[in-house]
């Protein structure tokens, strides 16, 4: 049980106030307040670097019930998380499961919070705020607690997937294809989901020069924050396309590769975040039940007309993918590793790698 609970509050940009209380790191801090609607998968979603600088709030009211998951390795990766640490800055939850029951947990959540030094607040009124959410667009936030004040700051002003790319190149797997992963913030199921398909990974930082590595095709990764700020990363494909190298972009990946085609890319009013976004395949017309995180999406009206969209969103109508009309280029804006969410569109890592010579 939670003891001595201490009050704790969130309040948006517009002044608005969430009271609740606190189950995490008792600290203040601000950050860009999102909201996901995923059901489960909340040890995933937080160790996903795409959530860097921001509050995040859970739509699903209970939250906790089946504990965190311990620290097993697979490719010597973290089996149970999608990085080394969480990257949420905050938590917002309706309320939270003191005790928790699953054969894999070994800590509560709460304990997990605590330890990476994670503020939460439950409590919340989490259908009121994520309706004004989406009525009003993503706001700039702050957790407070105790009353110990913080400025707000926006963290899309920084360079976000500079914080969180891999400091030094690295190598999993050896198998016959090699695949370099350029690493804006990659999850760990996009590497064990190459893995799984006998290839070598070459990850490497979102900076690096690539071009004199040995390597036979390119996956960009998801990653958090405007795709803007990833000049060098743009540039560098941009040279991987006039070389005709395989290239697929995932999620922030696909705002890059988009970028690099001289398209554009836009913000998003509230962004996609849940495990079951409809999208549609343009060439086939089938739908697919996907997982997303992302803030940004691509406008490819200024694509050149060797470009073409290959999915759309079946909610909105924006941007899910693009492709080359006659090359091996291609890019999806949702995650088709999961980790969380369905995996219904998982075969779009065989399709790259099918063009992998």
């Amino acid at each position: 049980m939670l003891e001595n609970r201490k009050n704790a509050k969130l309040i948006l940009e517009d002044g608005s106030i969430y009271y609740g209380f606190s189950f995490g790191a008792e600290k203040s801090l601000s950050g860009e307040v999102v909201f996901n609607t995923g059901m489960v998968g909340y040890p995933e979603s937080f160790t996903d670097p795409s959530y860097k600088g921001q509050i995040l709030v859970l739509t699903y009211p209970l939250i906790g019930n089946y504990g965190i998951p311990g620290n097993e390795k697979e490719y010597n990766l973290l089996k149970n998380f999608e990085s080394d640490k969480i990257h949420i800055r905050g938590l917002i939850i309706s309320d939270y499961s003191n005790s928790h029951n699953h054969w894999n947990a070994k800590k509560s959540l709460s304990e997990w919070l605590k330890e990476n030094n994670i503020p939460a607040i439950f409590g919340v009124d989490t259908r009121r705020l994520t309706q004004k959410l989406r009525e009003k667009g993503v706001m700039l936030g702050k957790i407070v607690i105790n009353d110990n004040d913080v400025r707000v700051e926006d963290p899309n002003k920084r360079n976000l997937v500079d914080e969180v790319s891999i400091e030094l190149k690295q190598v999993y797997g050896s198998g016959k294809k090699k695949i370099l992963l350029v690493d804006c913030g990659a999850k760990n199921n996009i590497i064990r989901s190459l893995l799984a398909r006998n290839v070598t990974v070459l990850r490497v930082p979102w900076d690096y020069n690539y071009h004199t590595e040995d390597f036979d095709g390119i996956v960009i990764s998801n990653g958090p924050g405007d795709p803007k700020m990833c000049k060098v990363t743009i540039e560098n494909v941009r040279k991987s396309i006039k070389d005709r190298v395989p290239i697929f972009g995932i999620c922030l990946g696909n705002q890059i590769l988009a970028l690099a085609a001289n398209g554009n890319t836009y913000k998003l009013k509230y962004g996609h975040r849940s495990q079951n976004q409809p999208v549609t395949d343009l060439e086939t017309r089938r739908c697919y039940i996907t997982s997303q995180n992302h803030g940004y999406a691509v406008d490819t009206k200024r694509l050149g007309k060797e470009w073409k969209p290959w999915f759309v969103n079946a909610n909105d109508g924006t941007n899910e993918g693009i492709k080359h009309k006659r090359l091996p280029f291609m890019s999806f804006q949702g995650h088709p590793e999961a980790s969380p969410g369905p995996v219904d569109t998982n075969f779009l890592f065989d399709r790259f790698l099918r063009t992998v010579k």
